[in-house]
């Protein structure tokens, strides 16, 4: 593991093992449940969730009939939710280690990003916007739960729609107004807002 940790700069499994993890939400999250009810998110979908950790939105999505993916650097996350999944009879495809460097065999429908954008060092997001080309299929969606956050510094990193619009530029992207996206106040997190939106890869 030292030589993801050094990459992300951060030692996630010595978080999860100690359970410090106040970012973790005890529920879904509400902008899931939103998705899959509009229609988002459907039986057969191949979608990947980076950075999953001990998110429960692995299971939900593997229950409801999707092929997912749940990548994470932390071997005690991926061994919580393999439990998860045994238990409950459902399976999912679980890769430990730099996601940066995992090119699937076919692309991905979509990908649900709540936890990993914000988590990664800023020096790292154009790395994650290459990789997320080529994940995605054209017409590929990304689920995006961008941080607001004012402070420097993190993990978690501030994720502002003007810094996310050059992240994701429009000749890649299709991008959804600033009026379409809702915000979700983190409860964990002093109540900072996760904007949810959905992108589209060109």
């Amino acid at each position: 593991m030292a030589e993801e940790n050094e990459r992300s700069g951060f030692n996630w499994e010595t978080r999860f093992a100690a359970n410090e993890t106040p970012w973790e939400r005890p529920d879904l999250h509400p902008a899931m449940l939103a998705w899959a009810k509009a229609g988002e998110l459907t039986p057969g979908q191949r979608v990947i969730i980076p950075g999953c950790g001990r998110s429960p939105e692995l299971g939900f999505l593997a229950a409801h009939g999707l092929d997912v993916t749940g990548a994470d650097l932390s071997s005690t996350a991926l061994a919580f939710q393999r439990q998860h999944l045994d238990s409950t009879g459902f399976d999912a495809t679980l890769l430990e280690g730099d996601v940066l460097a995992h090119r699937p065999d076919a692309p991905y429908d979509r990908v649900y990003e709540q936890t990993f954008l914000c988590a990664i060092p800023p020096r790292l997001r154009c790395d994650y916007e290459t990789a997320l080309c080529d994940w995605l299929k054209p017409g590929g969606h990304l689920l995006a739960l961008f941080m607001q956050k004012d402070v420097p510094g993190g993990p978690p990193y501030g994720c502002a729609l003007p810094a996310m619009r050059e992240l994701f530029p429009a000749q890649r992207w299709i991008w959804p107004a600033d009026s379409d996206f809702t915000a979700w106040p983190h409860p964990s997190l002093s109540g900072k807002p996760e904007l949810a939106g959905v992108l589209v890869r060109r």
